[in-house]
């Protein structure tokens, strides 16, 4: 495994340690929906170095997906990629609408989306072990 897939593999467990270090709060479930969505981010970023994928900034995870979706051990929801997705940029601001449409993210919106979020670095961290075995 190449370093710099190592350091995206550990920014990318920092933002779930942070998830984990917050689940409990429910004042920073906004907190916890950033750091799902950038942990997932981070990891499909790995795999993209590791394979040496040519690509600019991107933060959108389908995006991300639909580049290493043929490198991968099995398949992501394409709709929990979304979900993730859509508290990305109002995770971080204020705004009319609110991170989903139902606004700040519960206790238990704020897990789902941490949960979703180890499932899917698992699956990244998988698919870039098996390259290496």
């Amino acid at each position: 495994m190449k370093a710099s897939t190592k350091q995206w593999l550990e920014f990318a467990q920092t933002d779930l340690r942070s998830c984990e270090n917050n689940l409990s709060d429910e004042f920073v479930t906004n907190v916890v929906a950033f750091h799902a969505q950038q942990s997932v981010e981070k990891a499909f970023k790995a795999l993209i170095e590791e394979k040496g994928i040519r690509m600019s900034r991107i933060h959108n995870l389908t995006r991300l997906y639909a580049l290493t979706e043929s490198f991968l051990i099995s398949s992501v929801d394409e709709l929990e990629l979304e979900m993730l997705d859509n508290v990305y940029t109002s995770s971080r601001y204020p705004g009319e609408v609110g991170l989903l449409s139902t606004g700040k993210p519960t206790m238990n919106e704020s897990i789902k989306l941490y949960n979703i979020a180890r499932r899917i670095y698992e699956i990244l961290f998988q698919s870039i072990e098996s390259e290496n075995k």
